[in-house]
């Protein structure tokens, strides 16, 4: 059996030899490197037997993540799988990136139609039984030749190798699912409660802005608060200096006339006798850390507070 192509084929399993390639070149797999069925089916279209290959491989392929494809001859559909990782780790074995690679074909498209076994090494032939193509010791077969990929072109049908469907295999996979899902949920009800307090605030603030009849914007309110503190502030100095002056133990003779509080300037008068009077008030008002201004006119005592 010949086969002829405009590129160099190379005929794959784990005896080929370490390559030195420049150029691209067609891969046929051997049939070590994929497991096979011959199925009659009563189905019309490829599509649709594709769809069925993983449940119809199931009882016979141990643990891994597999590829899957088929193909039609006659009356015969053939389905196959295979593990990805093997077929890629081979390559690199041998010498052969990806990227030097034109075509992947299955050995069993491409030789089912031989009359008599074909050698791949030293201790392995191919041959068809029931029409499919399987591997046997040399020494089974009395006369066999090498494989000769020379002048024949090779078929249309061809596989694609997923580079990274084997990181993950099913389980794998399947955790992955769980743990997104677990997470999706987790948003889910934190985005809800989130949503819950808002819906909340935004009520507590309606309420707050109503009973004390608040401004609309924030911004108004801030001015507001603004003004307030001011006042607050400034009414806390006035008690502070009240209280101060109040609490002032003047002798028999002094008294306290007036307390006036206008604009910013509190101010308070006294009545006194004499300078010494009005030293000993003056006095007791900076013993009580007290800034303020001071004046006299005949027996009266100014005093004036800047708030």
């Amino acid at each position: 059996m010949k086969f002829k192509d405009d590129l160099r084929t190379i005929f794959l399993d784990e005896y080929s030899e370490v390559f030195s390639l420049e150029e691209k070149v067609n891969i046929v797999l051997s049939p070590s490197l994929y497991w096979i069925k011959k199925l009659d089916l009563p189905l019309k279209y490829l599509y649709e037997v594709k769809k069925l290959i993983p449940s119809l491989f199931e009882d016979i392929l141990p643990e891994g993540n597999y590829s899957y494809t088929a193909y039609k001859s006659d009356d015969k559909y053939f389905i196959f799988a295979y593990e990805d990782k093997i077929i890629l780790d081979l390559l690199h074995e041998k010498g052969i990136s990806l990227s030097q690679v034109n075509n992947i074909h299955l050995a069993q498209s491409e030789f089912q139609n031989i009359d008599a076994a074909l050698k791949i090494n030293k201790t392995q032939s191919i041959c068809i039984k029931d029409e499919l193509l399987i591997l046997v010791p040399c020494c089974w077969i009395k006369e066999t030749r090498y494989i000769d990929f020379d002048n024949e072109k090779l078929s249309k049908h061809t596989i694609a190798l997923a580079k990274f469907n084997h990181i993950l295999d099913n389980k794998s996979l399947y955790t992955l699912g769980i743990i997104f899902s677990i997470m999706i949920l987790l948003v889910s009800v934190e985005w809800f409660i989130s949503s819950q307090k808002v819906k909340q605030i935004r009520q507590v603030k309606e309420e707050l802005f109503s009973k004390y009849k608040l401004r609309p914007t924030v911004l108004q309110n801030k001015v507001l608060l603004k003004k307030y503190t001011k006042l607050h502030k400034r009414q806390i100095k006035i008690r502070q200096y009240l209280s101060s002056i109040l609490a002032m133990r003047l002798k028999t003779g002094y008294s306290l006339t007036l307390i006036s509080i206008k604009n910013k300037l509190l101010s308070i008068n006294f009545n006194i006798k004499n300078q010494a009077d009005k030293n000993t008030i003056l006095k007791l008002l900076k013993s009580k850390e007290i800034q303020f201004k001071s004046s006299s006119k005949d027996n009266k005592l100014f005093v004036e507070i800047q708030l």
